[in-house]
């Protein structure tokens, strides 16, 4: 699908977010006064101006915004979404094998390393009503700042991330799941398609199919049905969006950690390529699961769709070199094709708002750097 004679590269859409936004953030979120909101609103203006341009600055072809505006991927969907309550009380159990498994090396870690300094607590949100979108003010406003970032940097292509309907799972007024997640992809739909009208690529983020077969022990004909009902809930959201606007992303997980209780690629990838999107996106820079370009060995590609693997780690401060980046990118290559390659990184580098990313910003762009002469240096072989 490309035609650049080259790969090209991008990322997953999170970026660490400037201290001063941070501030204003938080502030906002404890509902401060109008004046705060103002100059909210305007340091993020720049905020994105400014993200976008450093990520063209240094050579990254497909940019987003960051997202800037978004204290978490798990807490915007409350801002976007009607019919829902927050549950402080209620717990995430993220992990859940493996700090069974490392009680020692995890006591601690959610607030010391992987959510130190949030400006919002992860706080579950139930579903008590109706669902519909309500979005369109924050939503317009994220679309108008990377419209103007773009044009400023001189980008050229740029995707916006938005939440898959797995990842809102908290049902308390819907009959059956069924008609839950429906009712949340008929309301995420609304914000996929303005993202697309807008001119971006849209990219669904759905951790939660590969967390699904992380039991592979439990009930595997339940599992599947409802890795079913997920892709049915997706395709039904994005239906009519032409596949080449639409990337799907999945991880493993957005920790640095063991990471030993993770699905495999293989566990997942028929659901995956079942969602008719053009782009998929997932880890394949983790040591964990490098290894599982060999699935491309016996699974085919359909036709005029593209690989976005992970070829950098967003939980990890080594930089990856040019040359080893080079090499994932032509294993991929030489089994799916060069024109249905695209170099991306594992993960967003802050999946929530916080103080203190795991990655240090300064490392992630070198890692961005590294990323870009790696798939200069595979284009060269790939294209002699």
């Amino acid at each position: 699908m490309t035609t650049q004679n080259r790969i090209l590269t991008t990322h997953v859409g999170s970026l660490p977010r400037p201290t001063d936004l941070l501030d204003l953030m938080k502030a906002k979120l404890e509902g401060t006064s109008r004046d705060n909101n103002r100059a909210f609103d305007a340091r993020l203006k720049t905020a994105v101006k400014d993200i976008v341009k450093q990520q063209v600055d240094v050579g990254i072809d497909i940019v987003a915004d960051g997202e800037m505006s978004k204290p978490g991927f798990f807490t915007y969907a409350k801002e976007r979404l009607a019919g829902f309550e927050l549950r402080p009380k209620a717990k995430y159990n993220l992990f859940s094998k493996e700090v069974a498994a490392f009680p020692e090396y995890y006591k601690g870690y959610f607030e010391r390393a992987m959510f130190g300094g949030t400006v919002s607590q992860m706080t579950p949100i139930y579903c008590v009503g109706p669902i519909a979108y309500r979005g369109q003010e924050a939503l317009k406003t994220d679309l108008d700042n990377m419209k103007a970032a773009m044009a400023a940097a001189g980008a050229k292509s740029a995707f916006m991330p938005s939440t898959a309907p797995s990842a809102i799972p908290f049902n308390e007024y819907y009959k059956t799941e069924e008609e839950f997640f429906h009712a949340v992809g008929e309301a995420m739909r609304v914000e996929y398609l303005a993202i697309v009208e807008a001119g971006f690529q849209v990219q669904i983020d759905d951790p939660f199919i590969a967390d699904l077969f992380t039991d592979l022990e439990d009930d595997l004909a339940a599992l599947k049905k409802k890795a079913d009902l997920y892709v049915e809930v997706i395709n039904h959201a994005i239906r009519g969006i032409p596949e080449d606007k639409v990337r799907f992303h999945t991880c493993y997980g957005i920790n640095e950690g063991p990471r030993i209780h993770e699905t495999s690629l293989g566990a997942m990838i028929g659901h995956i390529l079942q969602i008719k999107a053009g782009y998929y996106s997932f880890e394949g820079a983790n040591c964990r699961h490098e290894h599982e370009y060999h699935v491309f060995e016996d699974v085919k590609l359909p036709e005029g769709k593209v690989l976005i693997p992970g070829v950098i780690t967003h939980a990890s401060n080594i930089v990856e070199h040019p040359v080893l980046i080079a090499e994932r990118l032509t294993r991929y290559a030489k089994l799916v094709g060069r024109d249905n390659v695209i170099a991306g990184a594992d993960c967003g580098f802050s999946s929530q708002a916080c103080y203190h990313t795991e990655v240090h910003p300064t490392v992630m762009w070198e890692k961005f750097r590294a990323m870009v002469e790696g798939a200069r240096i595979a284009s060269k072989k790939l294209w002699p």
